[in-house]
Order: structure tokens, then sequence, then C-alpha cells
């Protein structure tokens, strides 16, 4: 399917969620050349159902280049952080949802070996061969209702790198048997690279924050949230 202008629901759905950004943030409205682009870049991953910019120039035929689709990620001017969850806004009045159960989990996105542009990209253990693989590791808040299911925060975990050479050393040195008083102490984690069950608790505040009128009666997650922070 080719793209050559961006399709009604979604150009709908982007001037709803700017109406709502020129209540809640004042002075942050989006352009009209930007909700075009913004409707575009929706329909392009909507149609070619990927997150690749070469992609959707493919698809829309060369009507939009590699660069322009690009730029208005890296250099537009647009509050980015807020309108994920201004989106989901849009989405739970749509369906007039009040309460639902939220789900908090984390799925790992296999790349290529060399990815030097990748953003968070690192070491993945493999859980159907058992060997490693390079990716992302992506966690995921999902809010399940009745009438939708839908990711409502999301972000990219990475290992902090201090401790996962540590491990590295202190695993190879316990190999020689060398005691535990003999070995480097256990580094402390870098604010930058906060546990999976640091970011899981993240997500849960700024759902809560944006969204105060929904009522969660419930939060669930595997065992791996469960432990210690």
């Amino acid at each position: 399917m080719f793209i050559t202008t961006p399709l009604p629901f979604v150009k709908e759905f982007v001037d709803e969620l700017n109406n709502i950004l020129e209540k809640e943030q004042s002075g942050h409205q989006l352009s009209r050349r930007q909700r075009g682009w913004l409707a575009f870049c929706l329909t392009g991953i909507l149609v070619t159902n990927s997150v690749c910019w070469a992609t959707v120039e493919r698809a829309s035929l060369g009507t939009y280049s590699l660069a322009a689709l690009s730029w208005i990620f890296r250099k537009a001017k647009i509050p980015w952080a807020c309108l994920l969850q201004l989106g989901v806004t849009v989405v739970l009045r749509r369906y007039a949802i009040t309460q639902g159960y939220l789900v908090v989990d984390d799925s790992d996105n296999k790349r290529c070996k060399v990815t030097k542009r990748i953003f968070k990209a690192h070491k993945l253990k493999d859980k159907t061969s058992g060997g490693y693989i390079n990716g992302q590791n992506l966690v995921l808040l999902l809010l399940v209702t009745p009438q939708v299911t839908l990711p409502v925060g999301f972000a990219f975990y990475l290992p902090d790198p201090a401790l996962m050479a540590w491990k590295k050393e202190d695993e190879q040195l316990k190999r020689q048997g060398l005691p535990p008083k003999n070995r480097p102490r256990n580094p402390t984690r870098a604010p930058a690279y906060p546990t999976k069950q640091g970011i899981a608790l993240h997500l849960l505040e700024e759902f809560r924050r944006a969204h105060r009128t929904i009522e969660v009666k419930m939060v669930l997650a595997d065992a791996l949230y469960a432990t210690n922070l």
C-alpha cells in the first residue's frame, strides 16, 4: 500500500491531540505543518507496520524524503515528553474509559550484530536458543480494560556498564577460588542506569500524574518486578 496523504482518522486523532495539548500545555500547541507531519508519520507506521523511515519513504513513492521524515523528530520544537500521555487521554475519552488494570512487562527486540546508532542496544540473553543476541530491552506499561488494551508508558532498559564489568570480573575471581573479602566490592549503580523495577515505578508514577481520574483496580507484574529495589 502506498501513502500519499494521512489517513482521515489519524488526522482527526492528531487534531484532537493538539486541542488537548493547547489546554494542558499553554503555548505548546502544534503548528498546522507539524500536525500534518505527525499525522503522516503515524499513518506511515500503521500502513507499513514498522518504525523505519526508509520503509515509510518507499511507501510514499518519494513524496517525503528520509531526511525530512527524521528531521521532525530530531529538530522540531514539539513537547514529545507529554505527547504519549496526551495521546492516551484522547483514546480514554474516545472510549469513555474510567477504570482498568495496569500490567508491567518487558520485551526484547533483536537487532543486527553491529549497532552503532540504535538507542541502548546491548547484549541480551536469547530465551529461545539459550545464547546471546544484540538488541534492545523495552519496559512496557499496559492499561487493560474491557474495551481496549493499550500501551500507556514505555522506557528502554540498559544495564550499568560498571556493574556488568564488575560482575564479569567477580565471576572470574570466584572461579579462581578467591574469597569474597579479597574480591572488589560491588560498585554503586549509576542513576543513569536504573533497574527495571525502578523504571516500572517511574512509569506507574507518570501514568498516575497524567490520568488521576482513572481508577486502577490492580497492578500486575511477574516475579522480576517483586524483588527488592
